[in-house]
């Protein structure tokens, strides 16, 4: 790892990446650090120096973490080096954080991801950082997005990697996610920095590696050239649809229903048959490795890292009463009322038993979308079913018109 040519013109790629680093920064908090990911690899370390670059003019703070999993010979020493070269280049603090991966749950791609968001997020709350800067780029997102379509992902899969989510109350912030590989390759050639080059990012054992390699190289071949970028404005598109429909459950989730005395009357059709509910699959992936290696496939979106997603598809058959119009309240008696669940479209219904049965403490990484097509079951297709169980032990069943915790 080396230094740049300073006083040289920047190169088209440079400029590139610094001008997506000032952008992600505007409106950030002045009162605390950005702390930047960093592994090393070409599109951390392309992230890092334009953020030493652009922090430096405007005048705010700029930490670097590295996180040493312990996966590979050698990894003590690559982060040594990473925090050495961030303390040459201005960064303070800086951090070679290690990490215990074995024992967590899940299998090892996400082991490790839990282990490094952890590390980053506790370094975030011990240096007060404003946000933490992740490296993922255009082709990351593209092959987010062809990993969750392959995996029958609903719209919140399909939507990619957010440039901004939450997690343990510190923000995660995507610049690069505009900036495509090639162009951190080239910006770390043009100052004359050295990557790390990750062994697992070839690593045909691994999903995304496949992707990488075989998978996204044979559509461009077959489509041309404009498959990465149309695979990210996709998730871009459904990102924005996902956003509106998550506000309308919530606000459905938060109000109570109108004139609710914890009585509310049974939801089943008039004429005794049934609403008919058609499943949904909301299974989700998120590459958030710090250079994109590694992905999630938790159901519905709800990662076990921060459980902030929910997700779920149209479903739902025909609303036979139509009583409840999108963004009116649902809970009802310590429950939720059935026939306003049953007048919501059925991507926002999802939406709202999704988040109530996490609300009755159903692990977000447990509850899949085959728990919550039981929860809408209930409503949509009753035939005096007994109660559905969730992740965690709590039951929840059907019950003068509304959907109640069983003891």
């Amino acid at each position: 790892m080396a230094g740049g040519r300073p006083g040289a013109a920047p190169a088209p790629s440079v400029a590139a990446v610094r001008v997506a680093v000032r952008r992600a920064l505007a409106g950030l908090p002045a009162d605390g650090p950005v702390l930047v990911a960093c592994s090393g690899g070409a599109d951390s370390l392309a992230l890092a120096v334009a953020t030493a670059f652009v922090t430096a003019r405007l005048g705010r703070s700029a930490g670097l973490v590295t996180v040493d999993h312990g996966l590979q010979a050698g990894s003590v020493e690559r982060a040594a080096a990473v925090a050495e070269w961030a303390g040459q280049v201005g960064f303070d603090p800086v951090e070679a954080v290690p990490v215990t991966v074995a024992g967590r749950p899940g299998g090892p791609e996400a082991a490790a991801r839990q282990a490094r968001y952890q590390a980053l997020t506790d370094a975030a709350r011990r240096h007060r950082a404003v946000a933490v800067l992740l490296g993922h780029t255009r082709d990351d997102q593209a092959e987010t997005v062809l990993l969750a379509l392959a995996r029958g992902a609903g719209p919140r899969g399909l939507a990619g990697m957010p440039t901004r989510r939450e997690m343990a109350g510190v923000p995660l912030l995507r610049p690069l996610l505009d900036v495509t590989r090639e162009q951190t390759r080239d910006a770390c050639a043009a100052l004359g920095l050295v990557p790390w080059q990750d062994p697992h990012n070839t690593d045909p054992s691994y999903a995304r590696a496949r992707v990488r390699a075989d998978a996204l190289p044979a559509l461009v071949a077959a489509l041309g050239v404009g498959v990465r970028d149309n695979l990210a404005r996709t998730a871009r598109l459904l990102a924005a649809d996902t956003a509106a429909l998550d506000d309308l459950a919530a606000a459905a989730l938060a109000t109570p229903r109108a004139g609710s005395d914890g009585s509310a009357s049974d939801a089943s059709a008039p004429d005794g048959s049934t609403f008919d509910g058609s499943a949904l699959d909301g299974s989700a992936l998120d590459g958030s490795a710090l250079d994109g290696s590694a992905l999630d496939g938790s159901a519905w979106g709800g990662s076990a890292l921060d459980g902030s997603a929910l997700d779920g598809s149209a479903r739902g058959g025909p609303v036979r009463d139509g009583s409840a119009p999108v963004g009116s309240g649902v809970r009802a008696g310590g429950g939720l009322s059935v026939a306003a669940l049953a007048g919501l479209p059925g991507a926002v219904r999802g939406r709202v038993l999704h988040a109530w049965a996490r609300e009755l403490g159903a692990a977000p990484g447990a509850l899949s979308h085959r728990h919550v097509d039981a929860l809408d079951a209930l409503v949509t297709a009753w035939r005096g079913q007994g109660p559905t169980a969730l992740p965690g032990g709590r039951r929840v069943g059907r019950r003068d018109g509304r959907l109640l915790p069983v003891d």
